[in-house]
């Protein structure tokens, strides 16, 4: 091989093995005076693990989504840099769902306590890098809120008590029209 190929060919070495060593450098950042620290921390290595792959927030050193819209694929999710998600129980709602359409999310990506520190994380760092716009209250100052406390609802054959979260929609009084003849209204369930 000629002296001028060894050369280039040795500076293109130095510059991929330059490239390859930068990649994933980037790091967690939550900052040690948040008051929610621990919690936080937890819903963003969970976040790294289980939403990296579709969702972009810096603050969990995730890059998953399209970063042009045109050429994005269909499983992109939302830029959580750039997009507000509160309150927290909108999160855990998407979480639980497998997002707003249900379509590419899968449900309950986490669970249980994981899932309420992916939603609190996620409520509380999303939408910091969103450009400032007249009349639209900033991310930031938009309420995180809070996540109902578990209450019991009903006793079980054995005595147990069962608990459900406060947020879970009441039974409500529903038409049921399944066996209704035609040309007559349904009755209500009760």
């Amino acid at each position: 091989m000629r002296r001028p190929a060894k050369v280039l060919l040795m500076s293109a070495s130095i510059a991929v093995a330059g490239l390859a060593s930068a990649c994933g450098t980037q790091r967690i950042s939550i900052p040690k005076s948040d008051p929610n620290y621990t919690s936080n921390l937890l819903g963003a290595q969970l976040f790294a693990q289980r939403c990296s792959g579709c969702h972009t927030l810096s603050y969990a050193a995730t890059h998953g989504s399209a970063a042009n819209p045109r050429t994005a694929q269909f499983n992109n999710g939302p830029n959580f840099d750039v997009r507000c998600e509160r309150p927290i129980t909108r999160v855990l709602y998407a979480i639980q769902n497998g997002g707003f359409s249900g379509a590419i999310m899968p449900q309950n990506v986490v669970v249980g306590p994981d899932a309420i520190a992916v939603a609190r994380f996620v409520a509380t760092y999303a939408g910091r890098q969103a450009k400032s716009a007249p009349g639209v209250t900033q991310c930031v100052d938009l309420p995180i809120g809070t996540i109902p406390a578990t209450t019991p609802t009903a006793t079980t054959a054995a005595g147990a008590t069962s608990t459900t979260a406060a947020a879970t929609p009441a039974t409500t009084t529903a038409t049921t029209a399944t066996h209704a003849k035609p040309g007559t209204t349904a009755k209500k369930k009760k």
